[in-house]
């Protein structure tokens, strides 16, 4: 793994240096744009329009327009003054449970792992965090971006989960076409929550497979290989269930199979008498 982060923890007076690793890969499958006339790819290049040439890296800041084409400019060492990045520092505030908080805070999970000199407050942190079933909430700056995170323990690694800030979560009350009042049907609740009930398993990430990228990867291997590829459009469905039904269906569709009762073989007759054979 790619070292993208060096720092230390802090809760009270412990420090702990640490090295940070990205949890995550991005399995995407890339694409790229290509000019259909000649098959070229395209390129996007940075040019100024006033200048009319092309910018180096090395020519470039960054800036902020709080009017119509006026900007405040910044360097990147400014940015990293702003930020607190420089200090590398990740600061555990408090400590809470992981159910206190909902899934809509967490970012990217990144991996800690111990400094050189840390094992042995890199193993203090891990295990009390461990025992107590506690996690910690941070504050840390990476890439001049200022984010809550949220220090827990998976398996033996110290991992850090970037958060939102509250104010970035956006309201469920913006969300257009939400019922004002919720009423149920009785006997579809029940239904409902007995299908529920049928389909509740522990949780197994190693069930569930990305079918798009599969079908891309494959799609990918025949064109390279020549082939056409010629996709079924896909059929209307004309036939209209209501709620009730789809839930009694789906209730049918859990049950166990039944399987059926076999015939019993009926005994072999003699050939002399064509009584039955006693056995």
């Amino acid at each position: 793994m790619h070292t993208v982060w060096k720092g230390a923890i802090s809760f009270g007076l412990v420090h702990v240096p640490v090295k940070m690793f990205t949890a995550t890969e991005d399995k995407d499958i890339s694409l790229r744009m290509i000019h259909k006339t000649c098959s070229t790819p395209l390129s996007y290049v940075r040019k100024c329009q006033t200048c009319d040439k092309e910018v180096e890296w090395d020519e470039i800041v960054k800036g902020y327009e709080y009017e119509s084409g006026r900007f405040v400019l910044f360097d990147k060492e400014e940015l990293e003054q702003i930020s607190g990045e420089a200090n590398k520092e990740i600061k555990i505030l408090d400590f809470v449970d992981l159910t206190d908080i909902d899934p809509v805070y967490f970012q990217k999970t990144y991996y800690l792992a111990p400094g050189e000199t840390g094992a042995g407050a890199y193993n203090l942190l891990l295990e009390s965090m461990k025992q107590t079933g506690k996690i910690g909430i941070s504050k840390v700056s990476i890439r001049s971006k200022s984010s809550l995170a949220a220090i827990r323990v998976v398996d033996r690694c110290i991992a850090m989960e970037t958060m939102f800030y509250p104010d970035e979560i956006r309201s469920v009350s913006a969300v257009p076409g939400l019922p004002e009042q919720v009423s149920t049907n009785e006997k579809e609740l029940t239904m409902a929550k007995m299908l529920i009930d049928q389909l509740s398993a522990p949780f197994d990430p190693t069930k569930y497979t990305d079918e798009y990228r599969a079908a891309m990867l494959d799609a990918i291997s025949r064109k390279v290989a020549g082939e056409q590829i010629h996709v079924a459009p896909e059929q209307q469905k004309t036939n209209v269930i209501d709620l009730m039904s789809a839930l009694q269906a789906s209730l049918e569709a859990m049950k166990p199979q039944e399987e059926p009762v076999k015939a019993k073989p009926a005994k072999a007759k003699s050939k002399k008498t064509g009584m039955k054979e006693s056995g």
